[in-house]
């Protein structure tokens, strides 16, 4: 929350505190509540042009009002011209600090009525909450404690619903500043302890500050000068530790005025004397004022007439250039009093005649402000009353086209009837085809699966024989050959290079042997028929580990469950041929086979870490590896997905159902 600083007014310091301004503050060009567009046409850019218009011009506030104005003035024309209406209420927010710190009350009211439209139609509920508080800062500066407090507790009950406290705080430290401006200081005390128990709760020290304010006025106010002297030397305490000028000041001040009113003059002195030095070195002379009016109360009680002669001369310098005549009228009085005490009654005559001239000025003042501020409610209510008949028209004119359109409405309602109907005749041949279409497309994969179930199917039964024939068949053979030559050998006496032949001619008997069992055992592995894929796979994986050609990690998760002898000879055979296209492509050095067992479905991963490839060259390749993979993948209805990259390795991902 972006709360404006407190706008000093030309009455005693006491009642001086005014209520906070708040700002509706954007992020990245977008409100921290959701963005409510007048047009969809409206982007972030858009929005975040305005944003940093407004956000250059606060820049300038306090150093050049002038150009500070400018940047607003451009971020409104901009949020005009694109259509954002948050953007043209937010404008209110910025440009009223502008205008109250001129004096101009009534143009920055004017200002924030208009917002006020803008986000009752086009805005959060934090926006209108927002509005309603600037409204009652605007009234309560015209004295109108009346209306300032209608909007404050309209603002309250919006911001109670949507539970924003740090802006409840304000909310009710405002109230609190009302009550004091009343002095109804049970209230004013009531309400800023409720604000101070919030600022505490959102650790803000700035808020803790400006609700101990307000607490201590009422506090003083009511003779408990402990309390409130207590709390105006935490105002001290959190100013110093913030670095805050003002808010030390303000801590310094009211502990003088409190000082002051219990006696304790030369504490208060010491006080008033640090704000005059600091308000000097800051260029703040209001500041000096007060203080210096202070000073001249604590010597006029010391009997000290020479300082406080000094300090009331030093107080009307400023009040003279800085046109403050309520502050003028007291230290004229001060004046009037100090010559009395030192026995110049002709001087304290004339000063006396000038304090009521100047009474007078400030009595014809104070009814310039009462009419001003009765002309600022009548434009008000003028102001809302063509509101209200400009609303009447335009309800008048929606009637009237309301009942030309209903005519129209009937027409076009019977001609969508007849064109609804025609659609859905339409929608409904349509449908009709696309099912026929769609089962014909279904017979076809369905004969196509059909197909490739028989070819798979006959492949496995002709290699199953193939391995029997060669094993049962071959295989014996070959061992019966092996067994009477290894008879013959113990019966022959063979010279020393026909026994080097012959042992030469029993090893390559031998191992042609173990190459036609691995042939067998490949083409139908005996291990899968009678304990199946698990230790099937495993088996495999060891040996392909045995042969020294890659590192292989098998890995099982999940129970083993059986699957039909063709399903877990497919998958066997995938695997088969996803490892050796491991071995003869990717120059991997090892590769992961990985089963993870579901109640439903089986997960089948291979990885390598390869040179992998360009998954795209897979369309054009000519190789029967993966298309036998994917054939057998359909023939499984699994999900086949496969993901390498240049210099990453491969991953191939089959989810099969059970």
């Amino acid at each position: 929350m972006q709360v404006g600083r407190f706008i000093l007014k030309k009455i005693p310091w006491a009642n001086r505190l005014l209520p906070h301004l708040v700002k509706v503050i954007f992020v990245g060009g977008i409100c921290l509540c959701l963005p409510l567009y007048a047009s969809a046409q409206v982007t972030k850019a858009d929005s975040s042009k305005v944003l940093h218009l407004f956000t250059e011009g606060e820049k300038f506030e306090f150093t050049n009002p002038e150009k500070a104005m400018a940047y607003y003035d451009s971020a409104r024309q901009l949020a005009t011209q694109i259509g954002f209406l948050r953007g043209q209420g937010t404008y209110a927010g910025y440009a009223i600090v502008v205008l109250n710190n001129q004096g101009k009350f009534r143009e920055a009211l004017a200002l924030c009525q208009e917002a006020l439209r803008i986000f009752e139609t086009a805005g959060t509920q934090r926006d209108k909450a927002v509005a309603h508080i600037n409204l009652g800062n605007e009234w309560q500066y015209l004295s109108d404690f009346e209306l300032a407090a209608e909007h404050y507790l309209k603002a309250k009950s919006i911001t109670e619903k949507i539970g924003d406290r740090p802006l409840l705080r304000v909310i009710i430290n405002n109230l609190a500043s009302i009550f004091n401006s009343l002095k109804q200081f049970d209230k004013g005390k009531q309400y800023a302890s409720e604000a101070l128990e919030i600022a505490r709760d959102i650790n803000s020290d700035y808020s803790v500050a400006s609700s101990l304010i307000n607490l201590a006025q009422a506090e003083s106010n009511l003779n408990q000068y402990a309390e409130a002297l207590a709390h105006f030397q935490e105002v001290e305490k959190i100013g110093v530790n913030i670095s805050d000028t003002i808010l030390t000041m303000d801590g310094w001040q009211g502990q003088a005025d409190v000082q002051k009113v219990t006696q304790c003059t030369e504490e208060a002195s010491i006080l008033y004397k640090k704000i005059i030095q600091l308000a000097e070195q800051q260029q703040m002379p209001t500041y000096q004022m007060y203080s210096w009016m202070g000073l001249a109360d604590c010597y006029l009680f010391m009997k000290r007439f020479g300082p406080a002669e000094e300090a009331i001369q030093n107080g009307i310098r400023i009040a003279l250039e800085t046109g403050s005549s309520f502050e003028l009228l007291e230290l004229y009085r001060q004046r009037s009093e100090l010559a009395e005490l030192r026995g110049n009654f002709a001087q304290a005559l004339t000063y006396r005649k000038q304090f009521e001239v100047l009474k007078d000025s400030v009595a014809g003042e104070k009814a310039k402000e009462s009419i001003n501020l009765l002309e600022a409610r009548f434009e008000s209510q003028r102001k809302d009353d063509q509101i209200v008949q400009l609303e009447k028209e335009k309800a008048t004119q929606q009637s009237i086209i309301r009942q030309k359109n209903r005519v129209t409405y009937l027409l076009i309602a019977v001609v969508l009837a007849v064109l609804l109907l025609m659609g859905l005749l339409y929608l409904s041949y349509a449908q009709r085809q696309r099912l026929q279409k769609q089962r014909i497309r279904e017979l076809e994969t369905e004969k196509q699966l059909m197909a490739s179930q028989a070819v798979i199917k006959g492949q496995e039964e002709e290699r199953g024989r193939l391995a029997k024939d060669l094993h049962d068949g071959l295989g014996g053979m070959l061992s019966g050959v092996k067994f009477s030559l290894s008879n013959m050998k113990s019966n022959m006496v063979l010279d020393a290079d026909s026994a080097l032949v012959f042992e030469r001619s029993l090893d390559m008997l031998d191992h042609s042997i173990s190459e036609l069992r691995r042939v067998a055992h490949n083409m139908m592995p005996e291990v899968l028929v009678k304990f199946g894929l698990e230790e099937a796979l495993k088996s495999y994986c060891d040996s392909v580990q045995q042969s020294g050609m890659l590192a292989v990690n098998f890995q099982t998760i999940g129970v083993y469950q059986r699957m039909p002898s063709e399903k877990e000879i497919i998958v066997y055979r995938i695997v088969q041929e996803l490892v050796a296209n491991v071995v003869k492509h990717s120059r991997a050095r090892a590769v992961l086979v990985q089963l993870a067992w579901q109640p439903a479905i089986l997960d089948l991963t291979v990885e390598d870490d390869g040179a992998g490839f360009d998954i795209a060259m897979l369309e054009y390749s000519r190789g029967a590896g993966w298309a036998n993979i994917r054939s057998r993948a359909e023939f499984l209805r699994s999900k086949l997905d496969i993901q390498s990259s240049a210099g990453a390795g491969t991953s191939v991902h089959m989810t099969i159902p059970l």
